[in-house]
């Protein structure tokens, strides 16, 4: 009789818990479906975070506590590259307000941030990322005759006259 109750026990604790994990699982479901909706400032940020240690501890610790930030729509940590990028509301924080949130992170004093700084490629560079950009510059037809493309690239270069620019000023007192 005593093993009948230890074993009815035994599988309600089990159900209490079954219950209970796919409760909390569609809560973080809702939650992600709220943080997807359209927002009216949507920006990317790009952070260079020094002292982490270890991939589980301290960059999925960073990523979870981003991704619950009110304003934060996506955030994801990579800790060989040492860099978080994340997509956040700039209606609702900024990037001053992410850089102290992740040095807040743990003790205060384990993490730095910085915003990283954004690659520039050389003039030269054939990477997919260049060619799509050269690709969307605007060109004249090679008989065009506005007055842009007649111009001479000194010319273009050419300040308006009374231009109060330094490079200007130095020009005419040379």
């Amino acid at each position: 009789m005593m093993k009948i109750h230890k074993i009815l026990f035994i599988l309600a604790i089990v159900s209490f818990l079954a219950v209970g994990c796919k409760n909390e699982t569609k809560k973080e479901e809702a939650t992600q479906e709220q943080k997807t909706e359209i927002a009216a400032d949507t920006k990317d940020l790009s952070l260079n975070i020094s002292g982490m240690t270890c991939e589980i501890g301290c960059a999925r610790k960073i990523a979870s506590d981003l991704s619950k930030k009110e304003g934060v729509l996506e955030a994801n940590v990579v800790f060989n590259d040492s860099i978080a990028t994340i997509k956040y509301d700039a209606n609702k924080t900024s990037k001053a307000d992410l850089i102290a949130f992740v040095e807040g992170i743990g003790s205060g004093d384990m993490y730095k941030a910085s915003e990283a700084a954004k690659k520039t490629c050389k003039t030269d560079c054939t990477m997919a990322c260049c060619a799509a950009k050269k690709a969307d510059k605007k060109s004249c037809e090679t008989d065009c005759k506005k007055e842009c493309c007649t111009k001479t690239e000194t010319e273009k270069k050419a300040c308006k006259e009374g231009c109060t620019m330094a490079c200007c000023t130095e020009n005419k007192k040379a």
